[in-house]
Formats: structure tokens, C-alpha cells, sequence
């Protein structure tokens, strides 16, 4: 299973690197760089609610 995950993250990190050279072409550096921002945190969190660990958010100490 985690075979998997690691082949998702490195098609994904792939996509973001083609998509940052060719699909944002002429847009400013710092929005495209937000932009890639977004779409990362959007995965990450799909990744947390497909795992189903989303509870132990509440775990997570004030020091953390």
C-alpha cells in the first residue's frame, strides 16, 4: 500500500514541476508559486481524508 502512495507522490510532484514550466507560463512567480501552493496543500489533505487520520488532529499537543 505505501507502494503506491510513494508512486501517487512522485507523479504528483512530477505533474507540479510540468505544470509550473508549461501551464503557468507569463503568470507572476509569486501567484504561480501560491497557486502550486494550493493544489500541494489540497493533495496532502485528500491524502489525510483518504487514510481516514483526520481524528488525530485533536491529538496534536498546543507545544507541536
Amino acid at each position: 500500500m505505501w507502494f503506491v502512495f510513494a508512486l501517487l507522490s512522485a507523479i504528483f510532484a512530477a505533474l507540479t514541476s510540468i505544470l509550473a514550466k508549461i501551464g503557468i507560463e507569463g503568470v507572476n512567480s509569486n501567484l504561480a508559486t501560491a497557486i502550486r501552493t494550493v493544489v500541494v496543500v489540497l493533495m496532502a489533505w485528500g491524502m489525510v481524508f483518504l487514510t481516514n487520520t483526520q481524528g488525530g488532529i485533536s491529538s496534536i499537543e498546543k507545544k507541536s
